[in-house]
């Protein structure tokens, strides 16, 4: 392997021993009650990714190792989780890791969003595991689709779930979420170096 240098990232090694504790998605999944898997199980079958879709994912050529910061009984993480496992099942270099936030306090409080321990945070790492975004815990299209229903005098219960519409968003913005970090790998002096392309 190349030298590293000028390239550093002082928790590289914090991430990546995150990273090799981490569970696959079935794994982690194992963990839940009955009723908690068949939620996850229902999402993974709503989800209908297009074409165009599969062909970016199947395009990503550069290692992503990709920690998720999850609670298995969370309404978000069962809507989201299956997306990422979409997603790693469909991208030839990319491989997610699966932590739960109440069995890991010190990564929870390490990966607060605005404060709060927010699920799912999903931290994109370089084959190196430098760190190449952190997100959390909703994507636009779902806050714009929260705010329509609690701002002013409506409210929503939280009863009927994603219309087929918007998981297909929320996909959308998870695919266009990760082919950033993909692309800047894709075009990154050091890793272009290390393959000669």
């Amino acid at each position: 392997m190349t030298s590293l240098a000028p390239y550093q990232d002082a928790r590289a090694q914090f991430f990546r021993d995150w990273f090799e504790r981490g569970a696959s998605y079935e794994s982690y999944l194992a963990t839940g009650t009955p009723e908690q898997l068949a939620r996850w199980r229902a999402y993974e079958a709503q989800l209908t990714p297009d074409t165009e879709q599969l062909e970016r994912l199947r395009g990503f050529r550069r290692q992503m190792n990709v920690l998720v910061l999850s609670g298995i009984w969370c309404g978000d993480c069962m809507r989201q989780g299956p997306m990422l496992r979409l997603i790693e099942q469909t991208a030839p270099a990319f491989t997610v890791r699966w932590l739960d936030n109440k069995a890991n306090p010190e990564l929870q409080n390490e990966l607060r969003i605005n404060g709060a321990e927010k699920v799912p945070v999903v931290v994109t790492l370089s084959e190196d595991f430098f760190e190449l975004s952190r997100f959390g815990d909703r994507h636009l299209s779902v806050y714009r689709r929260k705010a329509a229903t609690e701002f002013g005098t409506a409210c929503d219960p939280g009863i009927v779930g994603p219309s087929a519409e918007e998981l297909r968003q929320e996909l959308e913005e998870w695919i266009a979420h990760f082919e950033r970090p993909q692309l800047m790998l894709r075009l990154a002096p050091l890793l272009r170096k290390r393959y000669a392309d």
